[in-house]
């Protein structure tokens, strides 16, 4: 028996985030997390129904991994803020570490742990909804009683985290399977 293997690396669930073209595509959805809510607001779509500003964070943790979802996750707020005014500025600690949730937890249950990506997305956007709620409490972030807030704020919200789940991940495998080479 021979005692030295030769390892073999296991196929890449993401593709590499520190490409020209990964930086690009980087790029381009965090553009998304700025543009997608007001369109949304212009075309009469509910926002808090369909949560636009966490699909492009989502699709870059399923296709660029933990690193690639939690920068597009952090600056999202942060770069909508300056460039929108919204996030209000009391919304914008809990939707940053709530969006680097998604983004890291989605990326590393992804890359690292190599969930399937309808597993790792429902599992980070659960985990991060809960970050989310810990730090409205904590800041008191809320405007309304909080129950009164879970029903307004969060409960509208599983319809996207619905469709992120089973939209996403078909979405990210052929992107991931089109950009090897």
């Amino acid at each position: 028996m021979n005692m030295i293997q030769t390892e073999h690396a296991a196929p890449t669930t993401v593709l590499s985030p520190v490409s020209t073209r990964g930086m690009l595509a980087l790029g381009i959805l965090t553009v998304a997390t700025v543009v997608l809510p007001p369109v949304c607001h212009i075309a009469g779509v509910p926002v808090r129904w369909v949560l636009p500003m966490h699909w492009p964070v989502v699709l870059a943790a399923l296709v660029y991994g933990w690193r690639g979802g939690a920068v597009v996750g952090v600056l999202a707020p942060l770069l909508s803020y300056v460039l929108s005014g919204y996030p209000l500025p009391p919304k914008i600690p809990p939707m940053t570490i709530e969006l680097m949730a998604y983004g890291a937890l989605i990326g590393i249950f992804r890359e690292k742990l190599r969930f399937n990506g309808f597993m790792a997305t429902g599992l980070g956007l659960v985990i991060g909804r809960l970050l989310f709620l810990g730090v409205i409490l904590a800041t008191a972030a809320n405007e309304v009683p909080f129950g009164q807030y879970l029903m307004v704020a969060m409960v509208p919200g599983l319809l996207g985290a619905g469709l992120q789940t089973a939209l996403l991940p078909p979405l990210a495998a052929k992107w991931v399977k089109s950009g090897k080479h």
